[in-house]
């Protein structure tokens, strides 16, 4: 059972701390325009004043060979006293080579918010064993810096889930969904994506309600942490609602199975309370994922535990925001995807 520290709530006038625990482009010359554009909109629209840490911006080759100095960011923005939440510039493929230069302390002492997806898994499992609880949400050079705006599904509940003390309560699909691809430059900045209508959650299988505690992420980054001290321990899975979504690689749905498969060897499908799983990027393999979750959990004779499908999390867009360990509910009944209680303070 997860019983994580909840972080205080932003305010308006917040300072926040950009971090690149990933790969290091925001510091590229061609992309720092993406950047100051994620900073620009975080002061004008929510209040937030973005600082970057010593080595945020030093690109993508610096911070490639320096992943203690990654750490290093991470932990002081953790211990600033005037930073009240660390935002990830961008996701990437290897942050989990932080893990040796992590004082899980640091972070524990001073709990504050998180917000991150994609590889930033590995900062959310950080998080997670140092008992805090993080954000799995929007990106600064992704949907920050989104062209034209950023999308209102996003903004409304990243304010929601990260402003407001009170409940959380239903979350909806978003009406609309893009997969659309366009280049990070300048010259495109006010091409708007393409809007798609989406056709909401799936309940695959389930009856009636189930409440559990939120655990999950990137399947394919929570492939690496496996087997680390990050991963854990199987009690963390009791009764939780284990979220789970894929990255813009679209790997092939028999990786997928063998992952699944992995996760019903440790036994922890079997402890699940329930499954929530994000639309596939571009909706690539859409079906086969489906066929390839729903014959996982057949064979383990788990025909009753409830799966959401088509959640609007991780690399979708729009997104919203879900806080880790946060009480959550499925109702099969209703059609509906909730948390129940707050994801800050």
């Amino acid at each position: 059972m997860l019983n994580l520290i909840k972080p205080k709530r932003l305010s308006p006038g917040d300072t926040v701390a950009a971090v690149s625990l990933s790969w290091g482009g925001a510091g590229n010359p061609r992309l720092r325009w993406r950047y100051e554009l994620a900073k620009k909109r975080l002061f004008e629209q929510f209040g937030l004043r973005l600082v970057e840490m010593e080595n945020t911006l030093k690109g993508a080759k610096y911070l490639y060979e320096h992943p203690e100095k990654r750490a290093e960011d991470l932990l002081r923005a953790f211990a600033d006293p005037e930073i009240k939440g660390v935002f990830s510039c961008i996701g990437g493929e290897e942050s989990v080579r932080m893990l040796p230069y992590i004082d899980f302390e640091v972070i524990r002492s001073n709990p504050k918010i998180f917000l991150g997806y994609s590889d930033s898994t590995i900062a959310h499992l950080i998080c997670l064993k140092a008992g805090v609880s993080s954000f799995y949400g929007p990106s600064l050079l992704a949907e920050f810096a989104e062209n034209v705006k950023i999308f209102d599904y996003t903004a409304d509940w990243f304010k929601k889930v990260l402003f407001d003390d009170a409940v959380i309560g239903d979350i909806p699909a978003s009406a609309s969904w893009t997969g659309e691809r366009v280049e990070w430059t300048p010259e495109n900045a006010e091409i708007m994506k393409q809007l798609l209508p989406n056709m909401g959650y799936e309940f695959l299988q389930g009856a009636g309600k189930v409440a559990g505690r939120l655990i999950g992420g990137c399947a394919e980054v929570l492939e690496m942490a496996k087997g680390t001290q990050l991963w854990p321990d199987s009690a963390g899975f009791d009764g939780a609602i284990l979220f789970l979504e894929t990255s813009e690689e679209m790997p092939p749905p028999n990786s997928l199975e063998y992952w699944l498969r992995n996760y019903a060897t440790q036994g922890l499908l079997q402890k699940l309370g329930g499954i929530v799983f994000g639309k596939p990027y571009q909706e690539t393999h859409y079906d086969a994922y489906k066929e390839k979750l729903l014959k996982v959990l057949r064979e383990e004779h788990l025909e009753r535990l409830p799966v959401v499908y088509n959640m609007s999390i991780g690399h979708n867009a729009p997104m919203c925001t879900l806080p880790y360990g946060a009480l959550a509910e499925i109702d099969c009944s209703r059609g509906t995807f909730s948390i129940l209680e707050s994801g800050v303070i």
